[in-house]
């Protein structure tokens, strides 16, 4: 073991992991600054705990744009009756919470993009020392992590719950389990681009059932993907045990992420046209996208096209790209493509944020 883990955590909790009841705190943790020198970055916690049980973890806003996890989380941390719980919940609704104070991905004292700084350290950055209580601390309570994102400010997706491959097959049949128990529009075995310092991988080593999401994006929320974030956090929390009470379910199409063939980027600056709404099927070969020069007319855009047969569920969200933006990402379709209209409430067309 390194010297890292062996040092203490600077972050004090507020709240009690282990008594009964609706504990409501803060995680402190010490942040010398110019305008303020002995203090404190105050995250939000909420413990809900009745009894032996599962213990789950639910976070949102690991990445600060993205707000459907901190609404749906805020709503159970409220609202809960703690007389339907068995077991523990504990709520981080911000888990950046510096990054979501200031509205952007990564957080705005060290940069630090939090899906990318697992198992964090101890005595690093602030961004580092939260990862580092979660790694150490939080994890190893917890029998299931769900961590809610969306597309933030620069990505838009079809609303989807996503589980991973793993080397454990039992394993990876339990996270894909929680997933479709989440129960949105759509049910994706997800293909990261770098799986390095997410917690997904943190939570998926230790051997945890692990469940994320992409709920839209563009920088805010619906109040479509709001219904999505409540209702699949409880359906989750049902299928864990905690909570009693049916799944709701409601029509979700399974999809598949194979390859990086997934995966469009751009290799020019430009302005963005999408050829190809989300939700709607392709073809390899069909065309996904132009881009087109910004700094001169008369010139022909750059065509970018379909390496596979899939359906369109992730974009680039602003108008205008710079190179090596994703700005395409395909999803294929289990059991063949299904027609270019199945489209759930959220994505008919012409029904963008």
């Amino acid at each position: 073991m390194s010297l890292m883990y062996e040092k203490p955590t600077t972050i004090d909790p507020t709240v009690d992991f282990d008594t009964d009841g609706r504990h409501h705190g803060y995680l402190r943790l010490p942040w010398s600054r110019d305008d303020s020198a002995w203090g404190n970055i105050m995250i939000p916690v909420c413990v809900l705990r009745n009894g032996a049980g599962p213990s789950v973890l639910l976070t949102g806003a690991n990445h600060g744009d993205e707000y459907e996890g901190p609404l749906a989380l805020l709503d159970l941390a409220l609202n809960l009756d703690l007389a339907d719980v068995h077991g523990r919940i504990i709520m981080l609704p911000f888990l950046n919470y510096p990054a979501f104070r200031a509205g952007r991905r990564t957080s705005p004292i060290d940069g630090g993009n939090m899906n990318r700084i697992f198992p964090g350290a101890p005595d690093g950055t602030m961004t580092q020392r939260i990862a580092d209580y979660v790694q150490r601390y939080l994890l190893p309570m917890s029998d299931l992590v769900l961590d809610i994102h969306s597309g933030g400010s620069t990505l838009d997706f079809v609303p989807f719950a996503a589980s991973h491959v793993l080397p454990d097959k039992t394993q990876e049949a339990r996270c894909a389990a929680a997933a479709e128990a989440f129960n949105a529009p759509y049910t994706t075995k997800m293909l990261e681009i770098d799986s390095a310092g997410l917690l997904d991988t943190a939570a998926e080593e230790a051997g945890k059932t692990f469940v994320s999401t992409e709920l839209r994006g563009g920088g805010t929320s619906t109040a479509y993907t709001a219904r999505i974030a409540r209702k699949g956090v409880r359906n989750v929390l049902i299928h864990a045990g905690v909570l009693d009470g049916e799944i709701v379910k409601e029509p979700s199409l399974s999809l598949d992420m194979p390859s990086m063939d997934c995966f469009t980027f751009a290799d020019t600056d430009g302005l963005l046209e999408m050829c190809v709404d989300l939700g709607e099927t392709v073809r390899a070969g069909d065309r996904l996208a132009r881009i087109w020069p910004m700094d001169r007319t008369g010139v022909a855009p750059r065509d970018y096209f379909a390496k596979l047969d899939g359906m369109l569920i992730g974009r680039h969200f602003p108008g205008v790209t710079k190179t090596g933006d994703s700005i395409a990402v395909l999803g294929a379709v289990d059991e063949g493509l299904p027609p270019s209209s199945f489209r759930p409430e959220g994505i008919a067309a012409g029904q963008q944020q």
